[in-house]
């Protein structure tokens, strides 16, 4: 069970940052005691694939804060952040941390599992980023994206710590944002529409053709 949640929060925390929870898996095995990689995981804490992702994750800080950029890289990341979904279930199950100290042999017979689950919740946690903030972006003309994004990145972080040190602490995350998200949604959707019946009622009436008489 335990496993399970590791492996849940890592992988949405990916969804909402694919490098966040890559580099702090790959740091905390490189320099403390918190989490052990198995070797077919080891190469997260390898120096080399630590200056990548900490390289790719300030570009992703970045970008997500810009807007109209913003919009650039939800598609690019895409691919990303639902691989790396896939690796962080994967590491993250498979691994011995604070809160798990003998990893489900299920997972660890069966690679491959774990894979494609994580891929498939950060795959959703992605989408239900992008459009939360397509919709926030379309609303405030952008000014709400750097705000969202902290936001987002905040949680990315929560969740990562949640994951390795209190797994259950991660369906209270969860359960959190995905309120948090649906409020937003429907909040920018109903101030949307509410500007689109106002810009309705505004438009002048359209002149009678020519010939035409009452």
């Amino acid at each position: 069970m335990l496993e399970i949640l590791t492996g849940l929060g890592l992988a949405t925390a990916s969804g909402l940052n694919a490098f966040i929870p890559l580099l702090g898996i790959g740091l905390l095995a490189r320099f403390t005691d918190l989490i052990a990689l198995p070797a077919g995981w080891a190469w997260l804490s390898n120096d080399w694939v630590l200056i990548i992702v900490g390289v790719l994750l300030v570009l992703e800080l970045v970008a997500d804060k810009v807007p109209a950029l913003d919009h650039v890289n939800d598609w690019i990341q895409t691919v990303i952040r639902p691989t790396s979904g896939g690796i962080v279930f994967g590491a993250g199950t498979a691994s011995s941390t604070a809160a798990i100290q003998d990893p489900a042999s299920f997972f660890t017979s069966n690679a491959w599992v774990p894979v494609v689950i994580g891929i498939g919740i950060a795959l959703l946690t992605h989408l239900t980023k992008s459009s939360t903030r397509a919709a926030a972006n379309v609303v405030t003309a952008g000014a709400a994206a750097p705000i969202l994004s902290v936001g987002e990145d905040a949680i990315s972080v929560g969740l990562l710590f949640s994951a390795i040190l209190v797994p259950l602490f991660v369906l209270v995350m969860l359960a959190m944002l995905g309120v948090l998200a649906w409020l937003l949604f429907r909040s920018f959707k109903r101030v949307r529409d509410a500007r689109a019946a106002r810009s309705g009622s505004a438009a002048p009436p359209v002149p009678p053709a020519p010939g035409y008489s009452a």
